[in-house]
């Protein structure tokens, strides 16, 4: 009567074509290692409206999986044939508006490939190398940003509006017009310190509000 160690043994450690337990626990932990660099790397350098800790923690999610998959695929022809046939069917409704996202889906991918193909030390001075690359551009981006300028006031105040932002780098973005107020919003582009005309917008008589956020790109009317 076969007993629990030797299902185990046949199922487990014995070799299928290259796979070996060690390879096994080698690739995951390598792929779990950078991912983990991936996700304090957007933690701590993410420049977004809103950090989303559960996107952050699919980044590590993607590369185990994506590792585990490329470890079965390589090491058994049946298995893989059945793992493509099952991917097929997924689907991903959730839209990505962050291109960046994009990139570090992209990244968590690659990750989990050369993990699991056995390619450990590219895997880590790639993850070293993307790493260096994105917080030094986000280091030396560009003092000013895009901002979108929202002002709410009454028709009076048009023309004192405009003459604060005669000197404000500007696109009108959206206009609405009401009975009694006009609701403009600017895009523009300004240092993030630079922001005292809010304080004179404010201090003209009519103007109701003046609010200024993060543009990311993303905008709807």
């Amino acid at each position: 009567m076969t007993n629990f160690s030797d299902i185990f043994k046949k199922g487990f450690l014995q070799e299928t074509g290259n796979l070996t337990t060690e390879g096994f626990i080698m690739s995951m932990l390598i792929a779990f290692i950078c991912a983990v660099i991936v996700y304090y790397v957007y933690r701590l350098f993410y420049k977004g409206v809103i950090y989303n800790n559960n996107f952050n923690i699919l980044l590590v999610l993607v590369a185990v999986v994506t590792c585990f998959t490329v470890i079965v695929i390589s090491s058994n022809v049946v298995l893989s044939l059945g793992m493509v046939g099952a991917l097929s069917i997924v689907r991903f409704r959730t839209a990505i508006k962050d291109p960046l996202d994009v990139g570090f889906l992209f990244w968590a991918v690659a990750i989990g490939i050369t993990s699991g193909a056995g390619l450990y030390i590219i895997s880590i001075i790639g993850t070293v190398f993307i790493s260096l690359i994105y917080i030094l551009l986000v280091q030396i981006r560009s003092k000013k940003r895009v901002y979108l300028l929202i002002v709410k006031h009454n028709q009076t105040a048009g023309s004192e509006v405009s003459s604060v932002l005669d000197g404000i780098k500007k696109i009108l973005k959206n206009r609405t017009t009401t009975k009694n107020f006009t609701e403009l919003t600017y895009e523009v582009k300004i240092n993030e310190d630079n922001t005292s005309f809010l304080n004179n917008l404010l201090a003209i008589d009519g103007v109701e509000s003046a609010v200024i956020v993060d543009f990311t790109g993303d905008y709807c009317e």
